[in-house]
């Protein structure tokens, strides 16, 4: 039974800031945090000094596609490993597996793949990022604001193919994207909440009153707000406006400075508050990779200068990193606390995991990440192990 002390010169929870803190991991788990004056170090136990290192929980990212030069469509172990390796090092401990649009067959079997890498993930000794379940990103979008999905493989929401979808995926559905203004759209919701899923409004032409219908039917999170919506204007703010004045929705930020100004990341901030809004990567193949050619699901993808774009020009996805992401929005004046919160304790609580995930707490896993003055990560554990 492995029983490690950290000693930081500081602990986010996030809830809290702890001065000269200690984290005390006990077998993967977090058996206590509080200031390091407090704990006795147990017989047997290894105390890792880092007393120039903020101590934070691990990244959730609740939306990415790949990363390593590799899809989570691919569905195979060996990819599965190279993505969850690849984002730990960035200090993701856990992510949720995201679909993109394919033909029905080519989805299911990916999903079902998934799924099946998810039940055994556990059964290696390696550290890498906790794969919590799947997120449908599509075939339920609109045509109108698809992005790059191939227009060809759309449907309608149909409970009965979400009923295939869920079955696929063996009890590891944890989100799905919806435009809410598609005929069947409210029927479909209501099946995916009966089955315990997050419903989230994405790739979306919605008016204000057809979002607003969406929400009171159980649709609490959106999916990369701004990007693959109806625009918003004063007198018809669409998506966008029933998002930034619903309280119960969460709000997906892509914050690599490409795919949303900065102005109109400041005012979501604003809006939504600290507590409302979720830091995702949207990354794909090309995350920790070089420029090139890569796929995003059977997306051929070009990435120049790390932006993904398709042959005809438009963003597909991102290469950005959730450690990245976390200095870009403290960049823009947000606290490290709340910056941290929006990685990591939110995102957890939209999955109904908050006490397991997102925080450095007793009973939670111990997924840890040390940054330096810089905000770099200098050290990563995921329950417990260490990325090297």
């Amino acid at each position: 039974m492995a029983i490690r002390l950290f000693h930081c010169k500081r602990a986010l929870t996030p809830t809290a800031e702890i001065a000269d803190a200690g984290v005390l991991v006990r077998d993967g788990v977090i058996e206590a945090v509080g200031a390091r004056e407090s704990m006795s170090l147990p017989s047997g136990a290894q105390e890792i000094s880092a007393a120039d290192r903020t101590a934070i929980p691990g990244f959730v990212d609740v939306h990415i596609h790949g990363a390593g030069g590799h899809d989570v469509m691919e569905g195979t172990p060996e990819a599965m490993c190279a993505i969850t390796r690849s984002v730990a090092t960035h200090g993701t401990t856990s992510m949720v597996a995201t679909t993109v649009t394919a033909s029905a067959d080519a989805t299911l079997r990916s999903v079902a793949d998934i799924a099946k890498y998810i039940c055994e993930q556990h059964e290696a000794d390696d550290a890498r990022a906790e794969v919590l379940g799947i997120h449908f990103e599509g075939p339920f979008i609109s045509p109108v604001r698809r992005g790059v999905h191939p227009e060809e493989f759309l449907r309608l929401p149909s409970a009965e193919f979400l009923e295939q979808l869920l079955h696929a995926a063996a009890g590891n559905a944890s989100i799905l994207t919806i435009a809410p203004e598609l005929l069947g759209a409210m029927p479909c919701i209501d099946a995916a909440r009966k089955a315990g899923m997050v419903v989230a409004m994405g790739h979306t032409d919605a008016t204000y009153e057809q979002s607003r219908a969406a929400i009171a039917h159980g649709v609490r999170h959106a999916v990369h707000v701004y990007n693959a919506m109806r625009p918003f204007s004063h007198r018809d703010s669409g998506v966008i406006g029933a998002v930034l004045t619903s309280p119960e929705v969460s709000a997906e930020l892509i914050a690599d400075g490409v795919h949303v100004d900065e102005a109109a990341m400041r005012l979501l901030l604003k809006a939504k508050g600290a507590g409302h809004v979720i830091l995702i990567s949207d990354g794909i193949s090309a995350t920790g990779m070089p420029d090139g050619n890569y796929q995003l699901g059977n997306i051929q993808v070009t990435v120049s200068g790390g932006v993904c774009r398709n042959a005809e020009g438009k963003l597909a996805g991102s290469t950005l990193t959730l450690d990245r992401a976390l200095r870009n929005i403290v960049a823009l004046g947000a606290s490290l606390c709340d910056t941290v919160r929006m990685l990591t304790l939110n995102p957890a609580t939209l999955l109904g995991l908050e006490f397991k995930k997102g925080a450095l707490r007793a009973g939670a896993d111990a997924d840890i990440v040390l940054l330096d003055e810089g905000l770099c990560v200098t050290g990563v554990w995921a329950r417990g192990i260490a990325i090297n």
